[in-house]
């Protein structure tokens, strides 16, 4: 089990720590909802280190992410960054993934900590052109500062204006008194904020730094469980659940992320189907009783015919309702459409909704 470089920083402030991605990881602090509500309404710092960071440099750097990756990344500019997905050669997808680039010769891919030897396979087998690749994911911490009042609470670490960053946009710039950190504003949680890129040995002095900044704005360290909670009420996707190498871009709602307007891997097969159509689709649904849909939970019809499975499931702390996400036949996945979910020996009605499921 590997830890990040602040994993005995989470373990001295008693974080409930458990195994994720080959990383001790704190799972949650005082509790998930707490935590929720701290990121929702203040501001909250999630260590998010086990991230996979992979720097592609060189004249042929363009050419190799436009051939593995949906999304036109020809359309960035320096200072952005571009959500995208690898897609495989049978309609699936390897991962899904933030692009951010430097200049016109230097980009860095982000991708999921559970597959980071995986897609580091997979860029290297179709590196024919010969970018310049270098797997620093075992060089870098990150962490994400999430939060409406994140701005504020960050303002005095950096000569930056942080309200002038718009979103998927970055810069390196100083921060917590280290010079070239990248400054990102992204994140996972719908409730705006930062991604912070340091190296290993910067990490400790960037958390109590922001820590230290916080303490007059409540910022508390948030655990992986609420990062969960906050990214389901949005409707992010989460790979190996909502996506995986069997779900394609456009069955999963990723079609504005799929451009074919260049090639890429497998895009001839995901245009013919964006043509004739998909048979299912990644719908949001919300309970219409009490009840909480979980992970792997069956969806069925008004007759009790499995007609799809639940991915992504929880109790919004938010909303305070059962919420979730799931593959059903297009016949269910007008917004409006009844469902039912399977829990235990009793079929909770459901309606279809339009995301996100938290609007601030």
């Amino acid at each position: 089990m590997k830890n990040t470089a602040l994993s005995h920083i989470h373990e001295a402030l008693g974080a409930k720590m458990v195994p994720f991605a080959g990383y001790n990881m704190p799972v949650q602090y005082e509790g998930v909802n707490v935590e929720h509500e701290t990121v929702r309404s203040g501001v909250g710092v999630f260590d998010v280190s086990h991230m996979g960071e992979f720097l592609v440099s060189g004249s042929k750097a363009l050419e190799l992410i436009q051939k593995v990756c949906s999304n036109d990344a020809s359309k960035l500019v320096d200072g952005k960054a571009q959500y995208s997905c690898f897609p495989n050669e049978t309609g699936g997808i390897v991962d899904d993934l933030i692009v951010y680039r430097f200049s016109a010769e230097k980009f860095m891919m982000v991708v999921n900590a559970s597959n980071i030897e995986k897609d580091w396979a997979w860029v290297n087998k179709h590196n024919t052109m010969g970018a310049d690749l270098r797997n620093l994911s075992d060089d870098y911490s990150l962490l994400a500062i999430q939060g409406p009042k994140a701005v504020e609470a960050m303002q005095s670490l950096t000569s930056v204006d942080l309200s002038s960053i718009p979103f998927y946009s970055f810069v390196v710039a100083d921060f917590a008194g280290i010079e070239h950190v990248i400054i990102s504003a992204t994140g996972y949680t719908g409730s705006g904020g930062f991604e912070i890129y340091c190296k290993n040995s910067e990490a400790e002095q960037v958390w109590n730094k922001v820590m230290e900044a916080g303490t007059s704005f409540g910022i508390k360290p948030i655990g992986l469980a609420a990062r969960d909670t906050l990214r389901l009420e949005m409707g992010y996707c989460l790979y190996g659940n909502d996506i995986n190498d069997e779900t394609s871009p456009l069955e999963a709602g990723l079609g504005w992320i799929t451009k074919f307007t260049k090639d890429f891997i497998n895009s001839e097969d995901l245009k013919k189907q964006k043509d004739e159509g998909v048979s299912r689709k990644l719908v949001a649904f919300e309970l219409d009783e009490r009840g909480i849909p979980r992970h792997d939970y069956e969806i069925v019809d008004e007759s009790g015919n499995k007609i799809g499975i639940v991915t992504s499931g929880t109790m919004a702390p938010s909303l305070n309702k059962g919420i979730g996400l799931g593959y059903v036949p297009v016949s269910f996945s007008e917004v409006g459409s009844r469902i039912y979910i399977q829990i235990r020996k009793n079929q909770i009605p459901a309606s279809v909704v339009k995301l996100p499921f938290y609007k601030s």
